[in-house]
């Protein structure tokens, strides 16, 4: 029996407040708009942005609304599409992005940038183009984190916020590529362009910055050094491509001072993926001045970092990136093809997998550092 046109009724993990367990709740999935496309999510990531903006919201996150949907790392298929949609078709296996590509405006059209912003100011606030959720439980308007909100067994997207990827890729996999492997690995191959033989460091070993280590193998650095302060990660950074890793705490210098110490003034290239602007400063500092590159990757939205002027005037570089530099619809696929070609790596990153009515032991097991990422599985009882 057929759904198309018609209100789907299935399960979510909802997000009554900031701070609070999400809830697995009945919920109603609407049908698609014009330019939407409706995905029945088969799997999800768990991605510490994730639980930013459950747990830090009004802290290092800005204020969103309530009840929401969180989720932005999924794959699956796409069930129907609203009208005026012409690159989708049911069945189509797809990628929802937080970062659309509309193929039209002036920053898609600049090799410079990937920083698209059709329907930004909406899905940044938990709406769809004509200013609504598809998403309600009980009666009430369920916001879509991002525009995507994966952690719902159905979801509406914008079809320029969408990609399509090949048939035989696996959605428990690839999901992954909806967010952090690609920011990481991207910021390392395209917002730092990495060059052979250099030396490295990457700050924080989460899934962002063991893609970003990855990233440095895969441009050829000489040497790549990981740097946390959770030691229980260092056998997946040297997996990855760590020549050597460091925990801040043996220190008792700055571990900015210890790394200019270990390379003999400086790495080529810094890559800060925690978040946290004190870390991004320790970043900067740790490059080498002349020619030195700080790409920050970690994201945080209401706090300031601090910079010494003297460290960018004597030639340091300082650059941000998001989603890795990729433009999304059009590098995704290639991204996934890469994988399903053995030249990157996802399943090194995926440390549990649970079903969706688990979600909030994911939340823990990820805050614990326990984690890289668990995939939640939106149809469990189906396996």
């Amino acid at each position: 029996m057929t759904t198309t046109g018609q209100v789907i009724r299935c399960k979510a993990a909802v997000a009554w407040g900031p701070g609070k367990p999400l809830s697995i709740e009945d919920v109603e999935v609407a049908p698609p708009k014009a330019h939407e496309v409706r995905i029945k999510v088969v799997a999800t990531g768990v991605c510490h942005t994730d639980w930013e903006f459950l747990f830090e919201t009004g802290k290092g996150m800005k204020i969103r609304p309530f009840p929401l949907v969180l989720g932005h790392e999924a794959a699956g298929v796409v069930e129907s599409v609203g009208p005026e949609v012409t690159k989708f078709s049911t069945g189509d296996t797809v990628i929802p992005l937080f970062l659309p590509q509309c193929g039209e405006c002036e920053r898609c059209l600049s090799p410079k940038t990937n920083h698209c912003r059709k329907n930004w100011a909406n899905t940044q606030a938990g709406v769809l183009a004509d200013g609504t959720s598809r998403i309600s439980c009980k009666g009430q308007q369920v916001f879509q984190f991002l525009g995507v909100s994966s952690f719902c067994q159905y979801t509406v997207v914008p079809d320029t916020s969408l990609t399509k990827i090949r048939s035989d890729a696996p959605l428990d996999k690839v999901c992954l590529l909806g967010c952090g492997v690609s920011t990481g690995y991207g910021a390392a191959v395209n917002t730092g362009k990495v060059e052979r033989d250099s030396s490295c460091a990457v700050f924080g070993l989460g899934a962002v910055g063991l893609a970003a280590v990855m990233g440095c193998r895969a441009a050829g650095a000489k040497s790549i050094i990981g740097v946390d302060i959770n030691p229980h990660k260092f056998e997946k950074a040297r997996t990855l491509g760590a020549t050597e890793c460091v925990d801040p705490r043996d220190h008792a210098k700055p571990i900015q001072e210890v790394l200019v110490g270990m390379t003999d003034g400086g790495v080529d290239f810094a890559l800060e993926c925690v978040g946290n602007p004190a870390v991004m400063t320790a970043a900067l500092e740790s490059t080498a001045d002349a020619w030195g590159v700080c790409v920050i990757a970690g994201w945080t939205e209401t706090e300031a970092m601090s910079v010494k002027v003297e460290k960018i005037l004597m030639g340091r570089t300082l650059k941000g990136t998001y989603f890795g530099g990729w433009k999304s619809v059009q590098d995704v696929p290639k991204l996934v093809d890469e994988y399903m070609n053995n030249k990157l790596e996802l399943d090194e990153f995926i440390t549990h997998n649970l079903p969706l009515d688990q979600i909030n032991e994911a939340f823990h097991t990820l805050q614990s550092g326990n984690s890289i990422r668990t995939v939640i599985s939106l149809w469990q009882e189906e396996a």
